[in-house]
């Protein structure tokens, strides 16, 4: 958990750092991305990243924690898990259901029902609850909830009981805290950059015409995002999404490792789609959320594919750093692909 100033003079220095009107708030400006992957090498500034990242309390830490106190406390036994019983797959199926109502309804009920923060920390001035005739039974809120927990849960249960099947059969390299600690403890942040490098790659993907009239427009529906809305997508797009999981099929991982990663696939679009920029904890302290990195995709579509942990966007020319600046260099980019329609 990190220190920060009261909500209201953060929200004035916000507001401060460039283009305030057409943001409720947001962070001092331009925005940056990960000193890890600079030309020279920054290893202060990267440990720092890494350490804001992780420590002490942090979203990531508490993944850390869940997936351990799951797989030691609440995932059926082994023996069971070797052969694909109905038991046990609804139990897994049941498991991640609760997770994911309990994470974002709390979060949503906590910033947008309660509204026990207010507007400090808020991007947008809109919040998640648009009625239109776009979005099934003509609620916002009511339409992302169905995708994240009919589509989303459900593929999200089928990837992991499959990772489980192998690990139950030894299907799966394995490696263990015990037998190589050094590589167990490193793989939590390394699946951190494969996850960035696998989300840029598969977003681009899903920009590309045909995928985003018929999948991706899904998700995109949602302009101003709330916590159910990261995990609103298409059958297709949850598919592709969470193929990401797909790594522990090749890379020596313990369930612990495949939990993380599921969680930080799932219930972080809760947070990383919250429309604040962290949670704010009594006067002082506050567990970092949103990433306006990628809330300037959901207003301007065609830029910060990736995330911040990764420079794809500064290497292929669609990186938006929060300015106007930044916002003309995305538009006058846009203009030559849609002269070729």
């Amino acid at each position: 958990m990190s220190q920060t100033q009261s909500p209201t003079s953060e929200l004035v220095a916000g507001a401060a750092a460039g283009e305030s009107r057409e943001w409720n708030w947001h962070p001092s400006l331009p925005i940056e991305t990960s000193p890890v992957f600079k030309a020279l090498p920054r290893p202060f500034a990267s440990l720092k990243w890494y350490a804001d990242a992780w420590l002490p309390l942090s979203e990531l830490a508490l993944y850390v924690l869940l997936a351990w106190a799951v797989w030691a406390w609440v995932q059926p036994d082994p023996l069971a898990t070797q052969a694909l019983a109905p038991g046990w797959i609804a139990a897994v199926w049941l498991r991640n259901i609760a997770l994911m109502t309990v994470f974002a309804t709390f979060l949503h009920l906590w910033l947008y029902t309660w509204k026990k923060q207010g507007d400090a920390l808020r991007y947008d001035r809109r919040g998640p609850t648009a009625t239109a005739r776009v979005f099934a039974f003509g609620s916002q809120l009511w339409d992302n909830v169905a995708y994240a927990l009919i589509s989303g849960v459900t593929i999200w249960t089928l990837y992991e009981v499959g990772l489980w099947w192998g690990y139950a059969n030894d299907a799966l390299p394995m490696v263990t805290l015990a037998e190589n600690p050094v590589w167990f403890v490193l793989w939590f942040p390394l699946i951190g950059i494969w996850y960035s490098f696998h989300f840029y790659w598969v977003h681009r993907l899903l920009h590309w015409a045909p995928l985003y009239r018929r999948v991706h427009s899904v998700h995109h529906r949602n302009i101003a995002v709330g916590p159910w809305s990261g995990f609103s997508m298409h059958p297709v797009e949850h598919t592709i999404y969470l193929s990401s999981l797909l790594i522990h099929l090749v890379v020596p991982s313990h369930p612990v490792h495949m939990l993380f990663h599921a969680y930080w696939l799932t219930l972080a679009t809760a947070t990383s789609h919250s429309g604040y920029d962290a949670l704010i904890i009594g006067k002082s302290g506050r567990i970092d959320m949103g990433t306006f990195f990628h809330q300037l995709h959901h207003r301007y579509f065609e830029c910060n594919y990736g995330t911040a942990e990764m420079p794809w966007d500064r290497w292929f020319g669609s990186f938006h750093d929060g300015t106007a600046e930044g916002l003309k260099r995305v538009r006058a980019r846009k203009k030559p692909i849609s002269l070729k329609k």
